[in-house]
């Protein structure tokens, strides 16, 4: 029988290099306690990296760029609001500049929430999370809300020709069909503005 720390790295190998957790991650696997304890004897074992308290990577290696590669901070994002049973979107400063809408690289990761608000160092890095209605995170969970959430951010006289065309060529058609469905939960302007991106006249 397979002792919980053997459970968990097949499930971290699995999941490949670069994946963040936390031990909810693992919670059906064994009582909290033990979890706890089985990631923290990985982490000094140098297996996993511990980048906050509760949260683990599996690192990436580059010998080239001097061994263990950073985690990814969105990630560490998403492995910290499964910790603490939240949810959370991207900014609209941070969605833009992840479709290439715009230039603009935001200091720093600001994240949308219906938990509480607050700041949250993981190791250099800082995440702010901001407390919205639940009306703001209706489009939580679907591949089109960053998209809608890029628009928002942009405003609705200041979304031209030229984006309206890189949504058109980075969008597949699947996630157009998608975007449809999902403004109708937000703000009227929009309509107008996703009719062009999924050519509907």
């Amino acid at each position: 029988m397979q002792s919980l720390s053997k459970k968990i790295l097949n499930r971290i190998y699995g999941g490949g290099k670069g994946k963040v957790y936390t031990g909810k991650d693992f919670f059906d696997l064994g009582n909290r306690a033990s979890v706890d304890q089985a990631l923290s004897r990985l982490a000094k074992k140098g297996v996993i990296r511990r980048i906050r308290s509760g949260i683990y990577d599996f690192p990436r290696f580059n010998a080239k760029l001097g061994g263990r590669l950073t985690f990814n901070i969105h990630d560490a994002a998403n492995a910290i609001a499964r910790k603490n049973n939240i949810r959370i979107m991207e900014s609209g400063a941070s969605a833009a500049n992840q479709l290439g809408l715009s230039t603009q690289v935001p200091a720093q990761l600001v994240l949308l929430t219906d938990g509480q608000s607050r700041k949250v160092k993981v190791n250099n890095y800082s995440l702010t999370f901001r407390h919205v209605s639940p009306k703001r995170m209706a489009i939580y969970g679907e591949k089109t809300e960053i998209v809608l959430r890029a628009l928002i951010y942009i405003g609705k006289n200041h979304v031209d020709d030229e984006i309206i065309n890189i949504l058109i060529r980075r969008l597949p058609e699947k996630d157009k069909q998608q975007l449809i469905k999902d403004v109708k939960g937000s703000f009227e302007w929009l309509i107008p503005i996703v009719n062009k991106i999924v050519g509907v006249k």
